[in-house]
């Protein structure tokens, strides 16, 4: 059985043709999957019916086995902007998920203080969201996804707006904590160099239709060099031609 299996999903908004037709995506446990293409192709939609925040028009979302009607303790979800709240502690704000199912106790708060140390925010818990920068907030907001232990992690552009620097640290933080809580994964994302670093497969979409399929094989743990070694450019050659040809 597969751990995630999207199955013939389609899906419309009022009054436009579908933005996403008749998609077949299946992702293991444990896996890392990246889904890329062009503005408007359909990826955050897709990813919003793998989350249960939107219902398809055709089709379905099984986990495990169960089909996803709305979202559940089982996911976590980080969006294209951290979202904290301005007037809670970064504590706080990593708890929040927490908090709006009940009080959180001894456990959830070593876990939250766990996250923030392994973002290298140990000292940043009684900080407010605006005395951060970017690049720690979207820190925080990671933390926050991953508070409760989801067993799928859906990522919509968590990194489109830092630094080139920053951006590669947070890929480095994400892909370590995954794989110690052995998390499964589905990341959007426009750029094909961050697609192919992250992921263990790389679906490229295009007119709301998944037009390839690319397996990464490259090594991991995934370090900073392997950006710069000859198979890494080879994938992201692969997968720019792929887009390429799936454009009209």
């Amino acid at each position: 059985m597969s751990f995630l299996d999207l199955q013939r999903l389609s899906y419309h908004y009022p009054g436009h043709a579908p933005v996403v037709r008749d998609v077949d995506w299946t992702l293991a446990r444990g896996e890392f999957h990246c889904l890329v293409g062009r503005s408007g192709c359909g990826k955050t939609t897709l990813l919003k019916l793998a989350a249960g925040l939107l219902q398809a028009h055709a089709g379905q979302v099984l986990l495990v086995g169960q089909r996803v009607l709305k979202p559940g303790p089982k996911l976590g979800f980080v969006f294209q902007m951290p979202t904290l709240l301005e007037w809670r502690t970064v504590l706080n704000n990593v708890l929040l998920p927490v908090s709006l199912q009940r009080t959180p106790d001894a456990a959830d708060l070593s876990r939250a203080g766990m996250l923030l140390d392994l973002m290298g925010l140990s000292t940043y818990g009684d900080r407010y969201p605006t005395a951060l920068s970017g690049g720690q907030q979207s820190r925080v907001a990671l933390a926050r996804a991953l508070v409760l232990a989801p067993a799928l992690l859906l990522l919509d552009e968590p990194f489109a707006a830092l630094d080139a620097i920053t951006r590669e640290e947070l890929q480095a933080d994400l892909l370590r904590l995954c794989a110690l809580g052995q998390t499964s994964v589905l990341f959007v994302t426009h750029d094909i160099h961050e697609a192919v670093y992250l992921a263990d497969r790389v679906a490229v979409m295009n007119h709301g239709q998944i037009t390839a399929d690319i397996a990464v094989t490259l090594p991991r743990p995934r370090q900073q060099g392997l950006r710069y070694e000859p198979p890494f450019n080879a994938l992201c050659a692969q997968v720019r031609q792929a887009m390429d040809g799936g454009a009209s």
